[in-house]
């Protein structure tokens, strides 16, 4: 007895586990396949995009780093957010949106295709007077003849029915529009193909040989052909997207691919060699045009033949698209003049470099410096509107006073922001490089060849920035009366020759000195020394120099005498500068200079860019006076064996999208019965979708089939006979 009740209280607890695992299962999957759990990664899917879309991606770790600062850096790296479409969290959320989608459509599919086929001829008349869009009324004609008459018309207005006979009476069951259930097949469907479409064409085979194959990516610096094989991708490789540049006259047969901590080599089944790069300007210098013109030599029959790449027109070989994605420089050869920016020398000496080289500096005071060539532009379009801002000074404007502030507005800050009026215009060729010492620490710059008309005088531009997070800013040197930076250079460094300021503090006294002035010597000695010691304080020392220097000098003065002692000593240091000038001229053998309004501009400019000078952080300036272009051609290389799927989820969802929205559903029900004088005559119309259109067809059809219904027999007829005529 005790065995049988053992035996009982098991089979009641193992099928209540089986009951309780069934209905988890049950709530898991409804939970899954539900839509509220669709459109939260949906959600989740769109707020990654615009991430992945705002942060560009697969940059080099260190300029996230310039960008966002240590802390974000490594809060944002952990996320992935610098390779969105490739991290784990979102191929994890693709692949329950593909679960998802896929269990609705496995457990509404088959209920849509059979309610597609299905009649739904089970009404009764009571369930048909439930129905908002009835009608109903008698006929005098027997019910064949009404059925006859309400058959004829349905085909004519496009409905397919079915004649159910129950109860005594005739039921007709139409339907039209059934189609629409297609399109939540379509669209779902659609969602499902386009997902895997996109895992197809993501870096997800990438991934997996890195997880399970041993390849890394490659940290160092080297000849392709000779990195090693843990780093390089080979021709089975189902899917990647990288880049190759090709320089004129040069050839390549791998792709790179930018990683996280580094790159991976793609291996190619072709060689690409370009044999020329052709661009076309706009007239204000915009690119218009650009194409290369490449030949292709295959590996495995080792035919070649040739082609052009140009934008929206790649080229397509052996399932591998390359397109023409942008142009580098590929090594041009530069001719250079470094003039000195420190002390009073301003004796020049010629470089030479190649843009991708390096160039070591060797100063004179002992330093050595590397010149790292990073970019040379053949042309540069720049907004030269008057009130633009995209010629940029070097700010300086540290501690100034108000006193010089409105002076030196015009000449510092950033001018790349805020241009309302556009002129573009192509400046000319510029140079890019870094200047590194011997500790590592690197500085970038951005030199202009050209002059540049900027409010009416023309100026030399000389860019410089701290890290690549920066925006350049500029150094407006004006352009002397030969177009070149001499005067300026002269000037410069008479202005930090004490020998030379003491001959024009003396020469600007004797010109200064009022005539016929009662103690002209003991006025001139007070001109001499307040020029000598005005020119002294521009010069500054190594710590602060120019307008700064300037400003702490009028801040030991009594704030309500300030504004008169500003303008006596720019009134002074404006004449000493002057005659500065002349000295140096003179003893360089060269003529002295008509005082007029032009060289007035230039002295006042060339002072205002001397005291801007100290902040370019730079020992030599770098005049660009030759080079020898050498065009390359970036090449982007992709295989995408998920793009034709992707293609077909686009047609699935177009597809499914006009089905929902412009096929409408509609079932018809005519209930008709015998009533001893006639035949009695219920109606219903029924739709998902309640519009004004479906409104207006009730009206009309309900008004149609009971004219056709009342009408004598005769009159039916003929109008049959009409309609078939």
């Amino acid at each position: 007895m005790d065995n049988k009740i053992d035996s009982e209280q098991l089979t009641d607890t193992g099928g209540l586990k089986i009951q309780t695992r069934q209905a988890w299962v049950a709530e898991t999957v409804e939970l899954l396949s539900s839509m509220r759990f669709a459109i939260s990664l949906l959600t989740l899917i769109a707020i990654a995009s615009v991430i992945g879309t705002v942060l560009l991606q697969n940059k080099p770790m260190p300029d996230y780093v310039n960008q966002f600062g240590p802390f974000w850096f490594d809060i944002f790296n952990k996320l992935s957010l610098y390779s969105v479409y490739s991290a784990w969290w979102f191929l994890l959320i693709m692949t329950f949106l593909v679960l998802s989608t896929s269990l609705c459509l496995i457990r509404n599919a088959p209920k849509m295709l059979k309610d597609m086929r299905s009649w739904r001829d089970n009404v009764r008349e009571q369930s048909l007077r439930n129905f908002h869009h009835r009608s109903e009324w008698h006929s005098s004609n027997a019910r064949t003849q009404v059925i006859s008459s309400i058959l004829a018309h349905l085909g004519r207005v496009g409905y397919r029915y079915k004649v159910v006979e129950k109860d005594g009476a005739s039921l007709i069951a139409a339907k039209q529009g059934a189609a629409n259930k297609w399109g939540y097949i379509f669209a779902h469907s659609a969602i499902v193909i386009i997902c895997v479409g996109g895992l197809l064409d993501s870096d997800l085979p990438i991934r997996f040989q890195q997880w399970f194959m041993g390849k890394v990516p490659f940290e160092g610096s080297g000849v392709i052909a000779k990195i090693p094989e843990q780093h390089r991708l080979s021709l089975a490789n189902p899917s990647f997207r990288g880049n190759t540049m090709i320089p004129e006259g040069a050839s390549s047969s791998t792709a790179i691919l930018p990683q996280a901590t580094g790159v991976l080599i793609q291996d190619l089944p072709f060689t690409i060699k370009l044999k020329k790069f052709t661009i076309d300007f706009y007239s204000t210098g915009m690119p218009k045009l650009f194409a290369s013109d490449v030949e292709v030599t295959d590996h495995e029959t080792g035919k070649s033949f040739s082609s052009t790449i140009k934008v929206n027109d790649p080229l397509i070989y052996k399932g591998i698209a390359v397109y023409q994605s942008s142009f580098e420089d590929g090594g041009s050869r530069l001719k250079l003049k470094a003039y000195p920016m420190s002390g009073a020398s301003a004796e020049t000496f010629d470089l030479a470099g190649e843009v991708g080289g390096a160039t070591p500096l060797k100063m004179a005071s002992g330093t050595d410096y590397s010149i790292e060539w990073s970019g040379f532009r053949l042309f540069n379009v720049e907004n030269m509107a008057r009130n633009g801002s995209d010629v940029r000074a070097v700010n300086a404007n540290q501690g100034f006073n108000q006193q010089f502030s409105a002076n030196l507005d015009k000449h510092l800050g950033s001018a790349a922001k805020n241009a309302n009026n556009k002129d573009l215009k192509n400046v000319g060729p510029s140079l890019q490089y870094k200047l590194r010492d011997k500790t590592g620490q690197a500085r970038e710059f951005h030199n202009y060849m050209q002059s540049v008309l900027i409010d009416g005088d023309y100026m030399i531009l000389a860019g410089t920035r701290d890290s690549p997070s920066e925006d350049f800013r500029y150094l407006r040197i004006p352009a002397d009366d030969e177009d070149t930076v001499k005067e300026w250079m002269r000037l410069r460094a008479a202005v930090n020759n004490p020998e030379l300021r003491e001959l024009a503090a003396q020469r600007y006294a004797k010109r200064a000195l009022p005539p016929n002035l009662a103690n002209a010597g003991q006025v001139q000695l007070q001109l001499t020394e307040s020029a000598r010691k005005s020119l002294s304080i521009f010069a500054g020392d190594a710590q602060q120099a120019g307008f700064v220097s300037i400003s702490k000098f009028l801040e030991q003065i009594p704030v309500a005498e300030q504004t008169k002692a500003a303008d006596v000593f720019m009134k002074i240091l404006n004449g000493s500068m002057w005659d500065l000038w002349m000295v140096a001229r003179e003893k360089d053998s060269l003529p002295v200079l008509e005082l007029d309004e032009k060289h007035a501009r230039f002295l006042q400019s060339a002072t205002a860019a001397i005291s801007d000078s100290y902040f370019y952080g730079a020992p030599v300036f770098l005049q660009l006076t030759g080079f020898d272009e050498i065009k390359a051609s970036v090449l982007q290389v992709t295989r995408s064996p998920g793009k034709k799927v992707v293609y077909l989820g686009c047609l699935f969802l177009v597809m499914g999208v006009f089905s929902m929205f412009y096929i409408r559903e509609r079932r018809l029900w005519i209930w008709i019965r015998d009533d001893g004088i006639g035949a009695h005559v219920l109606m219903a119309l029924s739709s998902q979708r309640k519009t004004l259109d479906f409104e207006k067809e009730f009206e009309q059809l309900k008004i149609h089939l009971r004219q056709l219904t009342t009408r004598s027999g005769q009159e039916t007829q003929a109008d049959n006979r009409a309609n078939a005529a």
